[in-house]
């Protein structure tokens, strides 16, 4: 029988703290005899501690799924750390009194052995797993708030799983609930502002109404989800799994459209999905392959051009075997795969790495890599930002392995200049109205220092160390640009506000590891500060 991972409702509020565990057996809480080191079967161990919340199958339920694919970005001994003294802020406890040490080892483990036979998901299972948290004829066409719903900020808190909504003029949260474990980074919203959609690493979609300040509907896509896109027409919404892997195709109020497997076109190939993201002037999704060296366009356009895949004597008489152009992918393929990228202004061209740093700039009309990219170690061109720089449009990036920014000509694709940072940075900012560029050094030592761009002349003029030894990252400013908040990225953090002209500091405000803060009129607008 193949595995699947029983379809769960949102927890109840008794349970509901198991989400804000970190990949740690939130379930050991059940544990009510203490256990020895002759007792050391991982999967009996698991069965009674930890399957009531995180699934027999170890697959998700009320607390997330442990699994491989899930568990890549913690650190095991993270993991052992967790189950051995609790996690602060959540009622996850110790067990380092009640767990021997080889019983806890077993665990860890075990959470991080594959599951065999392979986990599916399947369209009955996403279909099980939708839950309507509202009906959203009940709801205000209207904002309830009198803040400006084009200035908002959605704030991402990892630390206890929660997101805040913070009104952008008086930088005050105005509301606060809890959120899907560990979500993505990256929230999406409808082109008018009002809906935003979250994407978890356990496959769960939120759709959050802003102007009611509602949870919507929600949706599990997959079991390992690596993010999610909204079309620029409002009227869909995508995932990109790593597990299963494919894409998932929903209408605006989550309900599924179609599965879409991760397969080359003559199905002998499979790849775990990088990214995908809403290319709006294209009316379409661009996806990009981890482990196949496709990139994958999905038009969203009635309109849409036939597919052709195979050999095609004449397309003006369209001869050849084709599939409709609507809500199918369109393919091109390269030598090497993508695992991050960056739309050029016209959209019709991506700038793409792969994990070992390979780049290349593919034009998504003539489907064919049309140059090559002279970048070394690893950018993050996910987190890419554009400005206009001496008359011409310059592209800048920062890197995950050296300390430098790339600054890159996106009319011929060559280098303008590398600025040295304190160290590898996640992280790069700016808004339309503003002179400089923020850059963090969180992948490094340097983890506590932003270093401020000047954008016309190509160097660092300032740094920031609010809290020496504490990690500052992931700016992004008001509306007009004339604030930028950084995140102190730690349990007992704060988004930190700057003015944007002096870089002074303006106002701290308290939250739980604020891992990324989106303001709703730079991403509907897609400003050329910050990511898309």
């Amino acid at each position: 029988m193949k595995t699947r991972v029983q379809a769960a409702r949102r927890p109840s509020s008794l349970a509901f703290w198991l989400l804000s565990v970190p990949l740690g057996l939130g379930a050991l809480w059940l544990a009510s005899r203490p256990a020895h080191a002759a007792d050391a079967n991982a999967p009996a161990l698991f069965q009674q501690h930890c399957a009531a919340c995180h699934g027999a199958d170890r697959l998700g339920g009320m607390g997330p799924a442990l699994l491989p694919e899930n568990l890549e970005r913690l650190r095991k001994a993270e993991a052992l750390k967790t189950i051995r003294e609790g996690r602060a802020a959540t009622q996850m406890p110790a067990f380092k009194d009640q767990l021997s040490e080889a019983d806890i080892a077993a665990l860890a483990d075990y959470a991080y052995a594959p599951v065999n036979p392979k986990p599916t998901w399947t369209e009955k299972d996403i279909r099980a797993s939708r839950i309507q948290h509202v009906d959203e004829k009940t709801l205000s066409p209207r904002p309830v708030f009198k803040a400006d719903p084009m200035n908002l900020f959605v704030v991402v808190e990892g630390g206890d799983h929660h997101v805040s909504i913070l009104d952008g003029d008086k930088l005050e949260p105005i509301h606060r609930f809890q959120s899907r474990y560990a979500l993505h980074g990256g929230p999406k919203f409808s082109p008018d502002g009002r809906f935003v959609y979250f994407a978890s690493r356990d496959g769960w979609l939120t759709k959050f109404d802003l102007w009611n300040l509602k949870v919507v509907a929600e949706v599990r896509a997959g079991i390992n989800t690596r993010n999610a896109a909204v079309s620029g027409d409002g009227k869909y919404v995508m995932a990109a799994n790593y597990l299963p892997q494919d894409l998932v195709l929903f209408d605006a109020d989550l309900n599924l459209i179609k599965v879409m497997e991760a397969k080359s076109a003559d199905g002998k190939e499979s790849s775990r999905v990088s990214a995908v993201y809403d290319a709006a002037p294209r009316k379409s999704f661009v996806a990009a392959m981890k482990d196949m060296p496709e990139v994958w366009e999905i038009s969203y356009d009635p309109e849409a051009h036939p597919i052709y895949d195979g050999l095609v004597h004449d397309y003006q008489y369209k001869e050849g075997v084709s599939v409709p152009g609507f809500l199918n992918p369109r393919r091109t393929r390269l030598t090497d795969p993508l695992d991050d990228f960056f739309f050029d202004q016209s959209y019709s061209e991506v700038m793409g790495t792969s994990r070992e740093g390979k780049g290349q700039v593919v034009n998504l009309d003539a489907r064919r890599k049309v140059s090559e990219l002279q970048l070394s170690g690893m950018p993050h061109l996910g987190s890419g930002i554009t400005w206009n720089w001496q008359g011409r449009t310059v592209m800048a990036s920062t890197n995950l392995k050296e300390g430098k920014v790339t600054v890159i000509d996106m009319k011929d694709w060559k280098p303008v200049k590398d600025i040295v940072t304190r160290g590898a940075g996640f992280f790069l900012r700016s808004h339309e109205n503003s002179r400089y560029a923020f850059v963090d050094s969180m992948m490094s030592p340097a983890k506590d220092t932003l270093q401020v761009i000047d954008k016309d002349k190509l160097e660092i003029v300032k740094e920031l160390k609010p809290v020496p030894g504490k990690t500052l990252a992931h700016i992004e400013f008001t509306k007009d640009g004339r604030y930028a908040l950084a995140s102190l990225w730690e349990m007992d953090g704060a988004l930190i506000i700057y003015d944007a002209r002096t870089l002074e500091e303006v106002k701290r405000l308290p939250m739980k590891k604020p891992v990324g803060k989106y303001n709703v009129w730079n991403k509907i607008t897609r400003s050329e500060g910050t990511s898309h």
